[in-house]
């Protein structure tokens, strides 16, 4: 009996081509695709070995590498696994759905109030740009970050792009750490953040910066950085950091994601 291929055949091989892609694309974002080509390639020869040339002695040995394999690979890509779960668990890739949302909504005062909290987030950035204060600002979306909210001090004040300017003053004791933003409120000042392990991120980029990667590769959430050396304002989204840019475009960029916001 010959080699059959059917409908059924060409859809698994689509959609596992597709899955293996994906996790190409993640995996080179932070430094693990190495690891992830050593993966395939040791697959590929177990399924040379075992499946294609049928060899049993060897065979055996390969398998029971594989099963116990399972568990190593959990353990090895545990942090990408749990950035993978929370971006399917997190509705901004339902962007069409949000937009359309948007167009049948009628109530227009939460979209001003939006902006105006927007417009004191640019505002503080563009002016601790000038003075060089650093900072370190994570907008909310649709991920919980209440797990790195309860590491700082809990503010819960209203939006205002002069108290922004005094929790990041270099004399406050609020100054270090990030400030997170949900909602309509300042919830929590001086918060700890995890620190993206990406290989590729240029030396010059210090913790703040490395930390605004980090956040948002674990969650949608947008971060903010302005750079204690160079004033230059930076923006974080889904583990990619635009630098240097400017406030009209810090602006522009925040009043276009903010509208997938659920």
């Amino acid at each position: 009996m010959g080699f059959q291929l059917t409908i059924k055949d060409i859809i698994d091989i689509f959609l596992v081509a597709v899955l293996l892609y994906q996790l190409y694309k993640l995996l080179r974002r932070t430094g693990a695709v190495n690891i992830f080509l050593g993966v395939m390639a040791f697959l590929i020869f177990w399924i040379l070995v075992t499946y294609i040339f049928k060899m049993e002695l060897l065979g055996g040995i390969l398998d029971r590498i594989v099963s116990v394999g399972a568990f190593a690979l959990i353990v090895l890509f545990q942090d990408e696994l749990r950035r993978v779960f929370s971006k399917i668990g997190s509705h901004q890739k339902w962007s069409l759905i949000q937009y359309l949302k948007k167009l049948l909504s009628s109530d227009n005062t939460q979209s001003k109030d939006t902006d105006f909290d927007l417009i004191q987030i640019v505002l503080a950035c563009k002016s601790m740009s000038k003075t060089k204060t650093g900072a370190l600002i994570v907008i909310c979306r649709n991920s919980d970050l209440d797990f790195y909210s309860v590491s700082g001090e809990q503010i819960n004040a209203s939006i205002s792009s002069r108290l922004i300017e005094n929790i990041f003053f270099k004399n406050s004791p609020l100054h270090d750490g990030a400030l997170i933003i949900q909602g309509k409120s300042l919830k929590a000042a001086a918060c700890i953040l995890p620190v993206s392990k990406n290989q590729t991120i240029p030396k010059r980029l210090g913790l703040r910066h490395r930390a605004a990667l980090g956040v948002t590769e674990n969650s949608d959430a947008i971060a903010i950085v302005v750079s204690e050396e160079t004033g230059h304002i930076s923006w974080a989204i889904n583990g990619q950091l635009t630098s240097n840019v400017k406030s009209e475009e810090l602006e522009h960029f925040l009043s276009e994601e903010m509208t997938l916001k659920k």
